[in-house]
């Protein structure tokens, strides 16, 4: 079987939540119908379009923005560039108008609860979440694309393999976690083998650039979120918890950017409830900013987003983690788990429930944590495997299909396991380590193909079911 290349901004991805699988990934779809689009005819030669959402995207659309993403993706918005406070008004002018500026010129008829259909009943054989595109154009030919958001951004036209990227032949192809371990065996750091193919793709002055955008956007998030105070978005009423605790941990000390907030934060000490009330706030912070179509890196996906950038924090502030190569490191090994995670398991909460979220982003953050603080590979990847073992079954049962209750407090659990994890496996040593990471990856697959899927992130079952709630239409 060849192996899979998968690059750091594969599993990094900048873009807006709630959802990379049910968000990120139509918005992708949504673009690159455009492009089909133009490449057979033209824009100016459409005549409509329908957009039909199946599976978890109809079950859980509504309170994922699935609706909204495709429409911003049809208008040809970026998801890493538009300004997020223009999404509102730009989806409330097209459901006033009934009209859609296709790629962002072409205006064509578009009453939304006709062009965007929810076949909740219906679910396509590759995967969960799947939508397709019906195209007419003006001299009456039609046709249609189909695609599948198969977790954390990741987009699959039906037909084609690999999301129609081509594939690199990387110096050291990887697999597996045993796959890693054999390319460390000459003394190499995992960070060190995951730079070395990364320069298949790019130089590494550009990998190094690249990633330090990506730390950018989760720091920014992060501080964001700490300073946003109000209730989210969608009906259940959630009120922001971060701006509180964050106003409470730092006793009226003043500051006025990120770094003079970092300072003020490590001068609290290392007190244990202190630092455990801090990586509880970076979780909340990213995951109520990304409940609030606000700008996140999928981590490996959006529900996870808070759990990776949280640890980070909590590397930066309480473990001298703050200069460029030891952030690199950190987001290079922890990618590399993940992308470890996406070839053996899945990363999608539809195909596999939260364990294949915040159970994934766990690891990785473990991994990424115990490698940083001066920990053989073994014992990263011992990490990554004590973080997984205890998010084995966790399900997806999202309130209303909002990425909210319980997924918001789950980065937090999510983030302090990883650290957790990554404590054990520095005082451990993996030699008489029972349970190995290929071993917990395939217990975690053949746990998703047990579980039902109304845990599947459909609202079908657990917690959705026991709060139920009505969301508005788009």
């Amino acid at each position: 079987m060849p192996y899979e290349s998968i690059s750091i901004f594969d599993m990094f991805k900048i873009g807006v939540g709630p959802s990379s699988s049910h968000t990120l990934g139509p918005w992708r779809a949504a673009l690159r119908c455009l492009d089909s689009i133009r490449e057979k005819a033209g824009l100016d030669e459409v005549l409509s379009i329908t957009v039909l959402l199946y599976g978890s995207l109809a079950k859980t659309g509504r309170g994922h923005g699935t609706d909204i993403a495709v429409m911003l993706g049809l208008c040809g918005e970026d998801p890493v560039t538009i300004d997020v406070n223009s999404i509102t008004p730009k989806i409330n002018r097209i459901i006033a108008d009934k009209e859609l500026a296709l790629g962002g010129n072409v205006p064509i008829y578009f009453p939304v609860s006709e062009k965007v259909q929810f076949l909740f009943n219906e679910t396509l054989p590759y995967h969960p979440n799947g939508l397709s595109f019906l195209v007419t154009m003006k001299n009456d030919d039609s046709w249609s694309e189909t695609f599948f958001s198969i977790g954390g951004g990741f987009v699959v036209k039906e037909g084609e393999s690999n999301g129609g990227k081509k594939p690199v032949q990387l110096p050291f192809p990887i697999d597996t976690a045993s796959d890693l371990l054999h390319w460390c065996m000459n003394g190499m750091a995992i960070h060190e083998v995951v730079m070395e193919n990364e320069s298949s793709w790019r130089s590494e002055a550009d990998t190094r650039k690249g990633v330090l955008q990506i730390w950018n956007a989760m720091k920014e998030c992060t501080f964001r979120g700490c300073h946003a105070k109000g209730e989210l978005p969608g009906g259940l009423q959630v009120r922001r918890r971060a701006f509180d605790l964050n106003k409470r941990l730092m006793k009226g000390q003043t500051y006025t950017d990120y770094d003079s907030w970092m300072a003020c934060i490590k001068q609290g000490g290392h007190d244990f409830s202190y630092t455990l009330d801090w990586v509880s706030c970076f979780a909340l912070a990213v995951n109520e900013e990304n409940a609030s179509f606000g700008r996140v890196v999928t981590a490996p996906t959006n529900g996870a987003a808070g759990v990776i950038p949280a640890v980070l924090q909590y590397y930066i502030a309480f473990c001298n983690g703050n200069t460029e190569d030891k952030i690199i490191r950190f987001l290079l090994v922890a990618s590399e788990i993940g992308s470890i995670f996406k070839k053996g398991a899945t990363i999608s909460a539809a195909m596999g429930g939260c364990q294949a979220e915040i159970g994934v982003s766990s690891a990785m953050a473990a991994a990424a944590l115990t490698e940083c603080l001066g920990g053989t590979q073994r014992q990263a990847l011992m990490a990554a495997e004590i973080a997984m073992e205890h998010h084995l079954g966790l399900t997806c049962d999202p309130i209303g299909g909002l990425v909210q209750i319980p997924c918001i407090e789950r980065n937090t659990m999510g983030a302090i396991k990883a650290i957790t994890a990554s404590q054990l496996a520095l005082q451990s040593s993996p030699d008489y380590a029972i349970v190995s990471l290929d071993k917990v990856i395939k217990t975690m697959w053949d746990t998703a193909l047990d579980m039902s899927s109304k845990y599947k992130e459909t609202a079908d079952g657990g917690l959705a079911i026991h709060i139920p709630i009505s969301l508005p239409e788009c």
